[in-house]
C-alpha cells in the first residue's frame, strides 16, 4: 500500500472583505491573514475509515442521546483528542455521532441530554450574541434535525439551549424531548448543535450525526447498494492540530478590539472522514452508494476520484435529502457546507489498485487560494482485486417529486447578504440577511403550505451555503449582477432591492443549474455578484400536502448562512410560518 509522508501545518486563512464604497472595481476587494502553527509529521493513509455507530430509532419507543465530553483518535500518531461528541453514554460518544435511521411516517422521540463542561475546550468569543456569558457558565447545547421537517418546538431553535442538569435555559426553550414525524420522503439527513453564538464552537468540537430515513418499500425496487458495508456516509470535515493533539482554533481575532476571538472563516489542514485524519478504505470490485456530507465549518469541496492518471466518475442519485429524478454521471462535485450528495462509485472495472478522493475547491470559496498538498488530500480507496458478485444496480429513472414551477409563487422576495468591516483596519465586523440582526423583529411570515420565490443577492466576496428550515427549495437560475458597486452603495444605505432599481442591475449572464442539483433540497449555494432565485416550498415536496402538524406555533424557524462562523455574528434570521386559508 502506497503512502505519503507530510508534515501538518496548520494554516489558518482568516480574513476577505470588500471596500463597501470602491467604485472603482466590480467586485469586493479581499483581505487575507495567514498564521502559522506547529509542524506535526503525520502520515496519510494509515488509518482504516471508520464506520459510525447505528441506532436503528425504529426499535425504540424513545431514546437518550447525550452530548459528552470524551476524547478520540484521530490518527494513529497523533494523542488522544479531547472533544465534544453524540452517544448513549460517555463511553461510546464520537465525532461524527451514532448515525440515527428511522422509516418514514414512524416517529422518533429522543431527549438529547446536556453532559457538557462548564467550561468549553475551545477558545470562546463572549462579544458575540451567544448564549455562554461568560467563562464557567456551562457550555450550552441544543439539537436541530437539518433537513427535517418537524414542529417548531422540536427544531432546535438557538434560543431552545439549555446547559448541563437545564441549570440554564435559553428563553424558547420549551421541552427536554423532541419528537422527529418522519413524515417526509426518504433521504439523508444531519442532526448537529445549534446553540446561540457558539454553533461553530459545538461542531468543531465535534456535535454532529447523520440522519436518515428510508422507506424500504420503495427503495428496495431500486435495487441500489445496500447494507452497512455498501451504503455508506462520508463526512468530510478539515480541522487543525496542536503538538498535544488538541484541535487548533486561533485565540486571537482579526478585529480584537470588537471581536477578540472571532475568525470570520475557519479552515484546518487536515482533512478527517469519519473522524478519522486522511484515512483508508479497502472496497471490492463492484458498486458503493456513498452519502457524501460536508461536516466541515467553512471549507467547500471540490471532490475528484483519481490516482493521477485515472479518473473514477460519481454517479450522483441524490441532493440532500432527496433522489435526482434520474441518476448524473460527472467526474467532480462541488460539495458545499452542510451540503450531501448521495452518489454511486462503481469500482467493478477498475484496474488500478488505489484511488483518491481529492479536493480542489479554493478557500474561501471561489477565489481563495488552492489546496496545498495537505488539504488537497481526503482519503483513499484501496482496491482488492479479486472479482465478486454484484447484484446491485443503478436503475435509468430514480424519484420523481413535485415539478419545479417557478409560475406556482405566490409571493416573490428578496433576500440580500451583506458584509460590514471596520473602516481602519479592513477587519470584518458582522454579517446581515437584509442588514438585519437576529434579534430584530420578524420580517418573512410565509404561509404554511404555500409555494414562494426567493431572490438571493450576494454582496459579499464570499459563496454563501443558505439553509431555510422546514423548507425545502431548488434553483431556477443565477443571474450576475451589473454595476455592483453601484448597487452595492445603495443597499448599503436604504437595503431596499427594488428602490435600488433591481431590474436594472440583475442582467447579466446566467449560470444554468448544476445538473446534480436539480432536486429539491435544503441547501443552495449563493455565488458572489450574483442573484439566485429559488423556489421554496412550506409543504411535503413529495405529494405537495401541507404538513401534518401545526407549523406556526412558536418559536418559529430561522434561515441562515451556513458557513458557521458567518451564522455565528448575525448571518441568521427568524421567520414565522402563518396559516393559510384553503
Amino acid at each position: 500500500m502506497m503512502t505519503t509522508a507530510t508534515t501538518v501545518t496548520a494554516i489558518l486563512v482568516v480574513f476577505f472583505m470588500f471596500a463597501v464604497h470602491s467604485s472603482a472595481m466590480s467586485m469586493p476587494e479581499r483581505i487575507k491573514q495567514v498564521t502559522q502553527r506547529n509542524t506535526i509529521p503525520l502520515e496519510m493513509y494509515v488509518d482504516p475509515l471508520p464506520l459510525p455507530a447505528k441506532i436503528c430509532s425504529f426499535f425504540h419507543a424513545s431514546l437518550t442521546i447525550g452530548m459528552y465530553q470524551t476524547t478520540q483518535k484521530f490518527h494513529r500518531d497523533l494523542p488522544a483528542t479531547p472533544i465534544f461528541g453524540y452517544g448513549t453514554s460517555q463511553a461510546t460518544a464520537s465525532f461524527p455521532g451514532p448515525t440515527i435511521e428511522a422509516v418514514r411516517y414512524v416517529p422518533t422521540t429522543i431527549t438529547f441530554e446536556n453532559h457538557l463542561p462548564l467550561t468549553h475546550i475551545l477558545p470562546v468569543d463572549y462579544t458575540l450574541k451567544t448564549a455562554m456569558p461568560g467563562p464557567g457558565t456551562g457550555v450550552p447545547g441544543v439539537v436541530h434535525l437539518h433537513g427535517g421537517t418537524v414542529t417548531p418546538d422540536s427544531d432546535g431553535s438557538v434560543f431552545a439551549w439549555y446547559t448541563a442538569n437545564y441549570t440554564r435555559t435559553g428563553p424558547e426553550f420549551t421541552t427536554k424531548t423532541y419528537t422527529y414525524p418522519n413524515v417526509q420522503h426518504s433521504g439523508s439527513l444531519m442532526y448537529h448543535d445549534h446553540a446561540m453564538g457558539v454553533t461553530r464552537l459545538n461542531l468543531l468540537a465535534g456535535l454532529i450525526g447523520a440522519y436518515v430515513i428510508r422507506e424500504p418499500w420503495k427503495e428496495f425496487s431500486l435495487n441500489l447498494p445496500m447494507g452497512e458495508e455498501f451504503d455508506r456516509f462520508i463526512v468530510i470535515a478539515d480541522r487543525s492540530f496542536d503538538t498535544n493533539g488538541s484541535i487548533y482554533l486561533d485565540p486571537v481575532g482579526v478585529n480584537p478590539d470588537i471581536h477578540p476571538v472571532w475568525q470570520p472563516e475557519y479552515f484546518g489542514d487536515a482533512i478527517t472522514v469519519n473522524g478519522k485524519i486522511w484515512p483508508y478504505l479497502s472496497v471490492q470490485k463492484r458498486k458503493y452508494r456513498f452519502r457524501i456530507m460536508n461536516a466541515s465549518n467553512a471549507r467547500y469541496y471540490n471532490l475528484t476520484l483519481s490516482n493521477g492518471t485515472v479518473t473514477l466518475p460519481f454517479t450522483v442519485i441524490g441532493a440532500d435529502s432527496s433522489y435526482l429524478p434520474a441518476p448524473v454521471v460527472t467526474n467532480e462535485i462541488v460539495l458545499g457546507i452542510a451540503e450531501t450528495f448521495d452518489v454511486i462509485v462503481d469500482f467493478t472495472n477498475t484496474l488500478v489498485e488505489s484511488i483518491e478522493l481529492l479536493n480542489s475547491a479554493p478557500y474561501p470559496f471561489p477565489d481563495g487560494p488552492t489546496p496545498g498538498d495537505l488539504d488537497s488530500k481526503i482519503m483513499k480507496f484501496d482496491i482488492i482485486q479479486s472479482p465478486v458478485m454484484d447484484p446491485s444496480t443503478i436503475p435509468a429513472h430514480l424519484v420523481n417529486y413535485l415539478p419545479l414551477n417557478p409560475a406556482e409563487a405566490t409571493v416573490n422576495r428578496y433576500i440580500a447578504f451583506y458584509e460590514y468591516k471596520n473602516s481602519s483596519t479592513g477587519a470584518i465586523i458582522e454579517l446581515l440577511i437584509n442588514g438585519m440582526r437576529l434579534m430584530d423583529p420578524v420580517t418573512e411570515t410565509p404561509k404554511s403550505g404555500s409555494t414562494e420565490l426567493w431572490n438571493v443577492i450576494n454582496l459579499t466576496a464570499d459563496d454563501h451555503p443558505l439553509h431555510i428550515h422546514i423548507a425545502q427549495f431548488q434553483e431556477v437560475q443565477s443571474q450576475m449582477m451589473q454595476n455592483l458597486s453601484d448597487f452595492t452603495d445603495c443597499m448599503m444605505i436604504h437595503s431596499d432591492p427594488v428602490m435600488c432599481n433591481i431590474s436594472n442591475h440583475a442582467t447579466g449572464p446566467i449560470r444554468p443549474v448544476v445538473e446534480y442539483e436539480k432536486t429539491w433540497k435544503n441547501m443552495v449555494k449563493i455565488p458572489p455578484g450574483y442573484m439566485t432565485t429559488i423556489v421554496v416550498k412550506f409543504n411535503l415536496v413529495d405529494t405537495g400536502l401541507p404538513y401534518p402538524f401545526d407549523s406556526t406555533g412558536a418559536p418559529g424557524y430561522v434561515y441562515h448562512c451556513h458557513i458557521l462562523d458567518h451564522e455565528d455574528n448575525e448571518m441568521i434570521r427568524p421567520f414565522l410560518l402563518t396559516y393559510v386559508s384553503w
